[in-house]
Protein backbone atom coordinates (compact mmCIF):
# COMPACT_ATOMS: atom_id res chain seq x y z
CA UNK A 1 0.00 0.00 0.00
CA UNK A 2 2.80 2.41 0.93
CA UNK A 3 4.54 1.53 -2.34
CA UNK A 4 1.38 2.37 -4.31
CA UNK A 5 1.04 5.71 -2.51
CA UNK A 6 4.66 6.48 -3.39
CA UNK A 7 4.00 5.66 -7.03
CA UNK A 8 0.95 7.92 -7.07
CA UNK A 9 2.99 10.72 -5.55
CA UNK A 10 5.64 10.36 -8.25
CA UNK A 11 2.99 10.53 -10.99
CA UNK A 12 1.48 13.66 -9.42
CA UNK A 13 4.75 15.54 -9.02
CA UNK A 14 5.95 14.58 -12.51
CA UNK A 15 2.54 15.56 -13.90
CA UNK A 16 2.76 18.98 -12.25
CA UNK A 17 6.23 19.48 -13.71
CA UNK A 18 4.92 18.44 -17.13
CA UNK A 19 1.92 20.76 -16.73
CA UNK A 20 4.17 23.77 -16.14
CA UNK A 21 6.50 22.91 -19.03
CA UNK A 22 3.68 22.40 -21.53
CA UNK A 23 1.85 25.52 -20.32
CA UNK A 24 5.06 27.55 -20.62
CA UNK A 25 5.51 26.22 -24.14
CA UNK A 26 2.19 27.69 -25.28
CA UNK A 27 1.81 30.81 -23.12
CA UNK A 28 3.82 33.06 -25.42
CA UNK A 29 1.13 33.15 -28.13
CA UNK A 30 -1.55 35.27 -26.39
CA UNK A 31 0.97 37.75 -24.94
CA UNK A 32 3.08 38.15 -28.09
CA UNK A 33 1.39 41.43 -29.16
CA UNK A 34 1.95 42.91 -25.69
CA UNK A 35 5.63 41.93 -25.79
CA UNK A 36 6.01 43.48 -29.25
CA UNK A 37 4.45 46.75 -28.07
CA UNK A 38 6.53 46.87 -24.88
CA UNK A 39 9.83 46.18 -26.66
CA UNK A 40 8.87 48.46 -29.58
CA UNK A 41 9.25 45.76 -32.22
CA UNK A 42 6.86 44.33 -34.81
CA UNK A 43 4.96 41.04 -34.47
CA UNK A 44 7.17 39.05 -36.89
CA UNK A 45 10.24 40.07 -34.87
CA UNK A 46 8.53 39.15 -31.62
CA UNK A 47 7.68 35.79 -33.18
CA UNK A 48 11.39 34.95 -33.01
CA UNK A 49 10.82 34.37 -29.30
CA UNK A 50 8.84 31.25 -30.22
CA UNK A 51 11.74 30.03 -32.37
CA UNK A 52 14.23 30.87 -29.60
CA UNK A 53 12.34 28.50 -27.30
CA UNK A 54 11.41 25.71 -29.71
CA UNK A 55 14.82 25.05 -31.29
CA UNK A 56 16.68 24.28 -28.04
CA UNK A 57 13.57 22.56 -26.70
CA UNK A 58 13.70 20.13 -29.61
CA UNK A 59 17.47 19.60 -29.70
CA UNK A 60 17.93 19.05 -25.97
CA UNK A 61 15.22 16.37 -25.85
CA UNK A 62 17.87 14.06 -27.30
CA UNK A 63 20.71 15.27 -25.09
CA UNK A 64 18.87 15.02 -21.76
CA UNK A 65 17.87 11.42 -22.39
CA UNK A 66 21.49 10.30 -22.66
CA UNK A 67 22.49 12.43 -19.65
CA UNK A 68 19.71 10.85 -17.57
CA UNK A 69 20.82 7.34 -18.48
CA UNK A 70 24.41 8.11 -17.51
CA UNK A 71 24.01 10.29 -14.42
CA UNK A 72 20.57 9.29 -13.12
CA UNK A 73 17.06 10.35 -14.08
CA UNK A 74 16.00 11.94 -10.80
CA UNK A 75 19.30 13.84 -10.55
CA UNK A 76 18.98 15.35 -14.02
CA UNK A 77 15.25 16.20 -13.90
CA UNK A 78 15.55 17.84 -10.46
CA UNK A 79 18.45 20.04 -11.58
CA UNK A 80 16.67 20.89 -14.84
CA UNK A 81 13.43 21.83 -13.05
CA UNK A 82 15.33 24.21 -10.76
CA UNK A 83 16.96 25.88 -13.76
CA UNK A 84 13.65 25.95 -15.66
CA UNK A 85 12.04 27.86 -12.78
CA UNK A 86 14.89 30.37 -12.64
CA UNK A 87 14.96 30.87 -16.43
CA UNK A 88 11.18 31.40 -16.56
CA UNK A 89 11.44 34.13 -13.93
CA UNK A 90 14.34 35.79 -15.75
CA UNK A 91 12.15 36.22 -18.85
CA UNK A 92 10.20 38.88 -16.93
CA UNK A 93 13.35 41.02 -16.65
CA UNK A 94 14.30 41.07 -20.32
CA UNK A 95 14.64 44.59 -21.73
CA UNK A 96 15.20 43.79 -25.39
CA UNK A 97 14.38 41.15 -27.98
CA UNK A 98 17.88 39.71 -27.55
CA UNK A 99 17.70 39.41 -23.76
CA UNK A 100 14.17 37.99 -23.66
CA UNK A 101 15.12 35.61 -26.49
CA UNK A 102 18.19 34.46 -24.54
CA UNK A 103 16.13 33.73 -21.43
CA UNK A 104 13.46 31.93 -23.49
CA UNK A 105 16.21 29.79 -25.04
CA UNK A 106 17.45 28.87 -21.55
CA UNK A 107 13.89 28.00 -20.56
CA UNK A 108 13.52 25.77 -23.61
CA UNK A 109 16.79 23.98 -22.88
CA UNK A 110 15.79 22.91 -19.38
CA UNK A 111 12.13 22.36 -20.24
CA UNK A 112 13.29 19.73 -22.73
CA UNK A 113 14.25 17.37 -19.90
CA UNK A 114 10.86 16.94 -18.25
CA UNK A 115 8.80 14.86 -20.67
CA UNK A 116 11.35 12.22 -21.75
CA UNK A 117 12.83 11.72 -18.28
CA UNK A 118 9.36 11.53 -16.73
CA UNK A 119 8.37 8.80 -19.20
CA UNK A 120 11.61 6.95 -18.41
CA UNK A 121 11.06 7.22 -14.64
CA UNK A 122 7.54 5.85 -15.04
CA UNK A 123 9.00 2.99 -17.07
CA UNK A 124 11.45 2.24 -14.26
CA UNK A 125 8.82 2.41 -11.52
CA UNK A 126 5.79 0.68 -13.05
CA UNK A 127 5.59 -2.86 -14.45
CA UNK A 128 4.26 -3.11 -17.99
CA UNK A 129 0.70 -4.09 -16.98
CA UNK A 130 0.40 -0.88 -14.91
CA UNK A 131 2.46 1.36 -17.16
CA UNK A 132 -0.12 2.62 -19.66
CA UNK A 133 -2.45 3.75 -16.89
CA UNK A 134 0.40 5.64 -15.24
CA UNK A 135 1.59 7.16 -18.52
CA UNK A 136 -1.97 8.13 -19.45
CA UNK A 137 -2.43 9.90 -16.13
CA UNK A 138 0.89 11.72 -16.49
CA UNK A 139 0.18 12.81 -20.08
CA UNK A 140 -3.33 13.97 -19.25
CA UNK A 141 -2.11 16.15 -16.35
CA UNK A 142 0.73 17.54 -18.47
CA UNK A 143 -1.29 18.36 -21.57
CA UNK A 144 -4.01 19.99 -19.52
CA UNK A 145 -1.39 22.76 -19.37
CA UNK A 146 -1.61 23.04 -23.16
CA UNK A 147 -5.36 23.58 -23.03
CA UNK A 148 -5.22 26.00 -20.10
CA UNK A 149 -2.13 27.97 -21.10
CA UNK A 150 -3.90 30.57 -23.22
CA UNK A 151 -6.60 31.10 -20.61
CA UNK A 152 -3.97 31.32 -17.87
CA UNK A 153 -1.85 33.75 -19.86
CA UNK A 154 -4.85 35.88 -20.79
CA UNK A 155 -6.13 35.98 -17.22
CA UNK A 156 -2.75 36.89 -15.71
CA UNK A 157 -2.04 39.57 -18.33
CA UNK A 158 -5.42 41.16 -17.58
CA UNK A 159 -4.21 41.87 -14.03
CA UNK A 160 -0.50 42.41 -14.79
CA UNK A 161 1.52 43.03 -17.95
CA UNK A 162 3.32 40.33 -19.94
CA UNK A 163 6.18 40.33 -17.44
CA UNK A 164 3.74 39.32 -14.74
CA UNK A 165 2.88 36.19 -16.73
CA UNK A 166 6.46 34.92 -16.51
CA UNK A 167 6.73 35.84 -12.84
CA UNK A 168 3.52 33.98 -11.98
CA UNK A 169 4.64 30.97 -14.01
CA UNK A 170 7.97 30.97 -12.17
CA UNK A 171 6.14 31.06 -8.83
CA UNK A 172 3.85 28.22 -9.90
CA UNK A 173 6.88 26.23 -11.05
CA UNK A 174 8.17 26.34 -7.48
CA UNK A 175 5.48 23.81 -6.57
CA UNK A 176 6.72 20.85 -8.66
CA UNK A 177 10.32 21.92 -7.98
CA UNK A 178 9.70 21.77 -4.22
CA UNK A 179 7.94 18.40 -4.54
CA UNK A 180 10.87 16.97 -6.49
CA UNK A 181 13.29 18.12 -3.81
CA UNK A 182 11.06 16.84 -0.99
CA UNK A 183 10.65 13.39 -2.55
CA UNK A 184 14.16 13.21 -3.99
CA UNK A 185 15.39 10.39 -1.76
CA UNK A 186 12.25 8.32 -2.32
CA UNK A 187 12.45 8.37 -6.12
CA UNK A 188 14.12 5.49 -7.99
CA UNK A 189 17.59 6.12 -9.33
CA UNK A 190 19.26 4.03 -11.99
CA UNK A 191 22.60 5.03 -13.49
CA UNK A 192 24.54 3.57 -16.37
CA UNK A 193 27.94 5.35 -16.34
CA UNK A 194 29.00 3.45 -19.46
CA UNK A 195 26.01 4.72 -21.44
CA UNK A 196 26.97 6.29 -24.75
CA UNK A 197 25.21 9.28 -26.28
CA UNK A 198 24.61 8.17 -29.86
CA UNK A 199 24.80 4.36 -29.80
CA UNK A 200 21.36 3.89 -28.12
CA UNK A 201 19.69 6.04 -30.78
CA UNK A 202 21.34 4.13 -33.60
CA UNK A 203 20.22 0.86 -32.03
CA UNK A 204 16.62 2.06 -31.62
CA UNK A 205 16.41 3.28 -35.21
CA UNK A 206 17.97 0.11 -36.61
CA UNK A 207 15.29 -2.09 -35.01
CA UNK A 208 12.19 -2.25 -37.22
CA UNK A 209 9.67 -2.48 -34.36
CA UNK A 210 10.98 0.61 -32.60
CA UNK A 211 11.59 2.46 -35.88
CA UNK A 212 8.00 1.91 -37.05
CA UNK A 213 6.69 3.06 -33.67
CA UNK A 214 8.67 6.30 -33.92
CA UNK A 215 7.36 6.85 -37.45
CA UNK A 216 3.77 6.64 -36.18
CA UNK A 217 4.65 9.00 -33.31
CA UNK A 218 6.06 11.50 -35.82
CA UNK A 219 2.91 11.41 -37.92
CA UNK A 220 0.70 11.60 -34.83
CA UNK A 221 2.60 14.66 -33.61
CA UNK A 222 2.47 16.41 -36.98
CA UNK A 223 -1.29 15.95 -37.45
CA UNK A 224 -2.59 16.26 -33.87
CA UNK A 225 -0.34 19.08 -32.64
CA UNK A 226 -0.51 20.71 -36.06
CA UNK A 227 -4.30 20.88 -36.04
CA UNK A 228 -4.67 21.74 -32.34
CA UNK A 229 -2.27 24.67 -32.80
CA UNK A 230 -4.79 26.47 -35.01
CA UNK A 231 -7.88 25.80 -32.90
CA UNK A 232 -7.52 29.13 -31.13
CA UNK A 233 -6.99 31.01 -34.39
CA UNK A 234 -10.08 29.30 -35.84
CA UNK A 235 -12.21 30.44 -32.90
CA UNK A 236 -10.84 33.97 -33.14
CA UNK A 237 -11.51 34.20 -36.87
CA UNK A 238 -14.98 32.64 -36.81
CA UNK A 239 -16.35 33.93 -33.49
CA UNK A 240 -14.06 36.90 -32.72
CA UNK A 241 -13.61 35.77 -29.11
CA UNK A 242 -10.83 37.15 -26.92
CA UNK A 243 -7.88 35.10 -25.67
CA UNK A 244 -9.54 34.37 -22.34
CA UNK A 245 -12.67 32.92 -24.00
CA UNK A 246 -10.54 31.02 -26.51
CA UNK A 247 -8.47 29.50 -23.74
CA UNK A 248 -11.49 28.18 -21.86
CA UNK A 249 -12.98 26.66 -25.02
CA UNK A 250 -9.69 24.99 -25.87
CA UNK A 251 -9.60 23.35 -22.44
CA UNK A 252 -12.03 20.81 -23.91
CA UNK A 253 -8.94 19.12 -25.35
CA UNK A 254 -7.23 18.98 -21.95
CA UNK A 255 -10.33 17.92 -20.03
CA UNK A 256 -10.97 14.95 -22.31
CA UNK A 257 -7.27 14.04 -22.11
CA UNK A 258 -7.56 13.91 -18.33
CA UNK A 259 -10.74 11.81 -18.47
CA UNK A 260 -9.30 9.44 -21.08
CA UNK A 261 -6.02 9.19 -19.18
CA UNK A 262 -7.84 7.83 -16.15
CA UNK A 263 -9.22 4.87 -18.10
CA UNK A 264 -6.83 4.20 -20.98
CA UNK A 265 -4.88 1.54 -19.09
CA UNK A 266 -8.00 -0.43 -18.20
CA UNK A 267 -9.31 -0.15 -21.76
CA UNK A 268 -5.96 -1.34 -23.16
CA UNK A 269 -6.04 -4.35 -20.84
CA UNK A 270 -9.57 -5.12 -22.04
CA UNK A 271 -9.35 -4.68 -25.82
CA UNK A 272 -5.61 -4.70 -26.45
CA UNK A 273 -3.25 -1.76 -26.76
CA UNK A 274 -3.13 -1.75 -30.57
CA UNK A 275 -6.91 -1.51 -30.76
CA UNK A 276 -6.76 1.37 -28.32
CA UNK A 277 -4.16 3.04 -30.55
CA UNK A 278 -6.35 2.59 -33.61
CA UNK A 279 -9.38 3.91 -31.71
CA UNK A 280 -7.38 6.96 -30.66
CA UNK A 281 -6.20 7.76 -34.17
CA UNK A 282 -9.74 7.31 -35.46
CA UNK A 283 -11.20 9.60 -32.78
CA UNK A 284 -8.55 12.26 -33.47
CA UNK A 285 -9.32 12.11 -37.20
CA UNK A 286 -13.06 12.36 -36.56
CA UNK A 287 -12.50 15.33 -34.23
CA UNK A 288 -10.73 17.22 -36.99
CA UNK A 289 -13.41 16.37 -39.54
CA UNK A 290 -16.14 17.55 -37.15
CA UNK A 291 -14.40 20.92 -36.87
CA UNK A 292 -14.01 21.14 -40.66
CA UNK A 293 -17.64 20.29 -41.39
CA UNK A 294 -19.50 21.83 -38.43
CA UNK A 295 -17.02 24.12 -36.67
CA UNK A 296 -19.08 27.23 -37.43
CA UNK A 297 -21.39 25.93 -34.68
CA UNK A 298 -19.66 26.50 -31.36
CA UNK A 299 -21.14 23.37 -29.78
CA UNK A 300 -19.85 21.26 -32.66
CA UNK A 301 -16.42 22.88 -32.36
CA UNK A 302 -16.26 22.02 -28.66
CA UNK A 303 -17.28 18.44 -29.50
CA UNK A 304 -14.58 18.28 -32.17
CA UNK A 305 -11.77 19.62 -29.99
CA UNK A 306 -12.83 17.33 -27.12
CA UNK A 307 -12.85 14.31 -29.45
CA UNK A 308 -9.39 15.29 -30.67
CA UNK A 309 -8.20 15.37 -27.04
CA UNK A 310 -9.65 11.94 -26.26
CA UNK A 311 -8.11 10.48 -29.41
CA UNK A 312 -4.77 12.02 -28.53
CA UNK A 313 -4.56 10.48 -25.07
CA UNK A 314 -5.62 7.03 -26.31
CA UNK A 315 -3.09 7.05 -29.16
CA UNK A 316 -0.16 8.78 -27.49
CA UNK A 317 -0.30 6.86 -24.22
CA UNK A 318 -0.25 3.62 -26.20
CA UNK A 319 2.72 4.65 -28.31
CA UNK A 320 4.69 5.91 -25.31
CA UNK A 321 3.96 2.70 -23.40
CA UNK A 322 5.28 0.65 -26.33
CA UNK A 323 8.43 2.75 -26.41
CA UNK A 324 9.17 2.20 -22.69
CA UNK A 325 9.83 -1.45 -23.54
CA UNK A 326 12.43 -0.76 -26.21
CA UNK A 327 15.45 -0.24 -23.95
CA UNK A 328 15.81 -1.14 -20.30
CA UNK A 329 19.26 0.29 -19.63
CA UNK A 330 18.83 3.23 -22.01
CA UNK A 331 15.19 4.08 -21.38
CA UNK A 332 16.05 7.78 -21.17
CA UNK A 333 17.29 7.66 -24.75
CA UNK A 334 14.19 5.78 -25.91
CA UNK A 335 11.90 8.35 -24.28
CA UNK A 336 13.93 11.28 -25.58
CA UNK A 337 13.41 9.95 -29.08
CA UNK A 338 9.66 9.78 -28.38
CA UNK A 339 9.54 13.39 -27.18
CA UNK A 340 11.79 14.59 -30.00
CA UNK A 341 9.69 12.79 -32.63
CA UNK A 342 6.38 14.02 -31.25
CA UNK A 343 7.27 17.64 -30.44
CA UNK A 344 9.64 18.11 -33.37
CA UNK A 345 7.14 16.86 -35.92
CA UNK A 346 4.41 18.74 -34.07
CA UNK A 347 6.34 21.93 -34.79
CA UNK A 348 6.77 20.92 -38.43
CA UNK A 349 3.05 20.15 -38.65
CA UNK A 350 2.23 23.58 -37.24
CA UNK A 351 4.57 25.27 -39.72
CA UNK A 352 3.11 23.39 -42.70
CA UNK A 353 -0.37 24.08 -41.34
CA UNK A 354 0.35 27.81 -41.57
CA UNK A 355 1.13 27.44 -45.26
CA UNK A 356 -2.01 25.35 -45.80
CA UNK A 357 -4.10 28.05 -44.13
CA UNK A 358 -2.48 30.77 -46.21
CA UNK A 359 -3.32 28.94 -49.43
CA UNK A 360 -6.63 27.21 -48.73
CA UNK A 361 -8.16 28.83 -45.64
CA UNK A 362 -8.08 28.04 -41.93
CA UNK A 363 -10.72 25.29 -42.00
CA UNK A 364 -8.72 23.33 -44.60
CA UNK A 365 -6.00 22.41 -42.09
CA UNK A 366 -8.52 20.36 -40.09
CA UNK A 367 -9.64 18.47 -43.20
CA UNK A 368 -6.12 17.74 -44.43
CA UNK A 369 -4.77 16.75 -41.02
CA UNK A 370 -7.91 14.72 -40.30
CA UNK A 371 -7.28 12.75 -43.48
CA UNK A 372 -3.61 12.51 -42.48
CA UNK A 373 -4.67 10.82 -39.24
CA UNK A 374 -6.75 8.32 -41.21
CA UNK A 375 -3.64 7.51 -43.27
CA UNK A 376 -1.63 7.17 -40.04
CA UNK A 377 -4.25 4.73 -38.76
CA UNK A 378 -3.91 2.59 -41.88
CA UNK A 379 -0.10 2.69 -41.69
CA UNK A 380 -0.17 1.65 -38.02
CA UNK A 381 -2.20 -1.41 -38.96
CA UNK A 382 0.56 -2.52 -41.34
CA UNK A 383 3.68 -1.35 -39.47
CA UNK A 384 2.97 -2.20 -35.85
CA UNK A 385 2.62 -5.67 -34.43
CA UNK A 386 2.98 -7.46 -31.13
CA UNK A 387 -0.59 -8.52 -30.38
CA UNK A 388 -2.00 -11.65 -31.91
CA UNK A 389 -4.68 -11.78 -29.26
CA UNK A 390 -7.17 -8.92 -29.28
CA UNK A 391 -7.38 -9.21 -25.51
CA UNK A 392 -3.64 -8.82 -25.01
CA UNK A 393 -2.97 -6.08 -22.52
CA UNK A 394 0.18 -4.47 -23.86
CA UNK A 395 2.94 -5.50 -26.26
CA UNK A 396 5.82 -7.52 -24.90
CA UNK A 397 8.87 -5.60 -23.80
CA UNK A 398 11.80 -5.87 -26.19
CA UNK A 399 14.41 -4.52 -23.81
CA UNK A 400 18.00 -4.42 -24.87
CA UNK A 401 21.21 -3.50 -23.10
CA UNK A 402 22.74 -2.65 -26.50
CA UNK A 403 25.21 -5.46 -26.23
CA UNK A 404 23.09 -8.05 -27.93
CA UNK A 405 21.65 -9.60 -24.78
CA UNK A 406 18.25 -9.13 -23.27
CA UNK A 407 18.01 -7.13 -20.08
Amino acid sequence: MDQQIRKSSVILLLGLAGFMVIADNWVISPILPAIAESLKIDIPSAGLLITAYMIPFGIFQIIFGALADRYGKKQVITFAMIMFTIATGLCAFGTSLASVGFFRALTGIFAASVMPISFALIGDLFPMHERQQAIGTFISISFLGQGLSMAMGGTISNFFDWRGVFLVYAILSLIPMALLLKNYRKMPSQKNPKSEIFKPYLHLLSNTESLFTYIIIMLEGAFIVGSFSYGGSYISRIYHYNSLQIGFIMTGFGVMSVIGGRFCGKIANSIGSLRLLWSGLLLAAVGNIIIYLFGSNISAFILGIATLGLGFIFAHSTLVTRATGFAHKARGAAMSLVAFSFMGCGGIGAAIGGRIIGKFGIDSVFLIYGLGLFVTLVLSCFLLNGEEDAKASVPNEIRSDFSGQSA
